[in-house]
């Protein structure tokens, strides 16, 4: 469900430059201290390439509604370009993987329209039954 992009480090730091100041430099250093370990639970998330599953049943959610280029317009749009991207790629994980857009949602789809989440997951229950 708006799964976070295999490449989000490298997306981050391509799409807010070192030298950006302001909103966008606390976006990027929010970001790149996420996904380091520098957060309350020490996670750590490393690039790295969307393995294959198989043909497990998988749905990809992305968001609809972009709220990246609102936050920080002068980086959002290659931000929200490079999310989705990311969205792409984990529809390699499986040769049954679905794509779908939760068109009224930013990234809190599970909130703007739960329902999606619900019939993605009461989808894929019943393939993997076939």
């Amino acid at each position: 469900m708006d799964a976070t992009p295999s490449t989000i480090v490298a997306d981050t730091g391509a799409g807010i430059p070192e030298s950006a100041t302001g909103p966008a430099a606390e976006a990027r250093a929010g970001a790149v201290a996420g996904y380091t370990g520098q957060n309350p639970e020490q996670l750590s998330v490393q690039d790295g390439e969307v393995g294959y599953a198989g043909d497990i049943p998988v749905v990809v959610i992305q968001h609809g509604q972009p709220y990246l280029a609102e936050q920080i317009p002068q980086y959002g749009e290659a931000l929200e370009n490079a999310w989705t991207k990311g969205q792409e790629k984990w529809l390699d994980l499986s040769s049954r993987s679905e794509p779908v857009v939760a068109a009224d949602s930013d990234h809190y789809i599970y909130l703007k329209q739960p329902a999606i989440a619900v019939e993605a997951v009461e989808h894929v229950i019943a393939e993997a039954k076939k």
